[in-house]
């Protein structure tokens, strides 16, 4: 594909999610689904959608731009499908054009959704090519299963109106074959799903342990995001309160397809490197201070009341608040040293290189020695093919 032949498809796909989101977003305030217009999800998918496009424009030969903006066309289809369906069967409660197929698409589409968003993302990243021709059986295989419980579903012999009880019949609908959910194919075909799902996890492991330079680093924004991605269940446990749940849903969903964006078009590759090392440092002296004040406030508590036999925790509250301030720095500075030399010992060793050599600069005199140390410290710290030391003279003599 051309690269002005790229940007018209990569214009044309944005230009269509832009027209069946709004529909959808207009269908659903019509329904009176107010929630939609600020669901996470929402805003994912009109990242994945930008992202996808943007990939499709600067990088034609990447499949991941194709990947990327059709799951976003998915999404937008369905979601315009099922406040059509909602609309035509609750709202007006009339005989609308094209009401049985909108049903019928929203009992589907999903299926593409979930394989590209899921297997393929990890099957093609970063490059948009399989790791190994190996990996084409794998490949192959997914592919099957998605479409099989795609047909599936397409010839179930009934249809439920999306959040609604109302069931209608499928024109097409084969009775002998029965629901993807319930039929025995459909579970075979489900558990070749999730085993094509772990093998490209494992596919992805492998590429990111054979990686190196700019590929390593692709990888790590991907590694990142999407283990952000994977602490959002633990809200369903520790829940937070609700706008805050909701922001934080929506930034760590929109996050993973601007990660992978900024990995495929290298956009400030390697900062993800300082955002580790940031997560780690002030995530762990989040954790750290925050088990200070919980055990100040429930230690300082306990002792007060049993000597004053009173319940109030203010002092407590104040003493354990003035701790954590106390220790913030120290803290940090000793979570610092032990992130450096746990997870990044080479940099640890270069810097601690260098402030050795610095020292010996402002002592030493003897030139052959300090030039000998200089040598010593970059084969030490750039590690290069070849490193030698030309001394020019008093008469430009080297």
């Amino acid at each position: 594909m051309t690269r002005p032949g790229s940007v018209m498809v990569a214009a044309g796909m944005f230009f269509l999610y832009v027209v069946c989101m709004g529909g959808a977003l207009w269908l659903a305030i019509q329904n009176g689904n107010t929630d939609i217009v600020t669901a996470p999800f929402l805003l994912s998918f009109t990242a994945f959608m930008s992202v996808g496009a943007l990939i499709i424009a600067r990088r034609p030969g990447n499949s991941m731009g194709l990947i990327f903006s059709a799951g976003g066309l998915l999404a937008a289809t369905g979601l315009l499908a099922q406040e059509y369906a909602e609309y035509s069967y609750v709202t007006k409660a009339g005989q609308m054009p094209g009401r049985v197929l909108a049903v019928w698409y929203t009992s589907w589409y999903w299926y593409p959704l979930l394989g590209l968003m899921l297997v393929f993302t990890l099957l093609y990243f970063p490059t948009g090519r399989l790791f190994s021709r190996g990996w084409r059986i794998l490949a192959a295989v997914a592919w099957g299963a998605l479409i099989a419980m795609t047909i599936l579903a397409m010839l179930a012999p009934t249809l439920q109106v999306q959040d609604e009880d109302k069931v209608i019949s499928n024109p097409i609908g084969i009775r002998a074959l029965g629901s993807v959910e319930e039929s025995l194919a459909g579970k075979v075909l489900f558990v070749v799903f999730l085993c094509s799902l772990g093998a490209a996890f494992l596919s992805l492991v492998i590429r990111f342990r054979r990686s190196e330079g700019a590929e390593r680093q692709q990888l790590k924004w991907f590694t990142y995001a999407g283990t952000l991605a994977m602490l959002l269940p633990f809200d369903f446990v520790f829940p937070l309160p609700g706008l805050t749940s909701d922001f934080i849903f929506a930034l760590v969903l929109t996050f993973l397809p601007v990660a992978t964006g900024i990995a495929i078009l290298k956009h400030r590759l390697y900062d993800i490197d300082v955002i580790i090392n940031r997560t780690l440092v002030y995530g762990g002296l989040t954790a750290i201070l925050a088990l200070v004040y919980i055990a100040g406030v429930v230690v300082l508590g306990g002792a007060l009341r049993s000597v004053t036999g009173q319940s109030n925790n203010s002092l407590a509250v104040a003493a354990s608040t003035l701790g954590v301030a106390a220790l913030f720095r120290p803290a940090r500075s000793r979570i610092q040293s032990f992130i450096d030399r746990r997870f990044y010992r080479s940099r640890y060793d270069a810097a601690v290189t260098l402030e050795t050599f610095s020292t010996q600069l402002r002592d030493g005199v003897e030139l052959d020695l300090l030039a000998a140390d200089l040598l010593s410290v970059v084969r030490e710290t750039m590690q290069p093919a070849h490193a030698s030391l030309w001394l020019i003279g008093p008469h430009g003599r080297i």
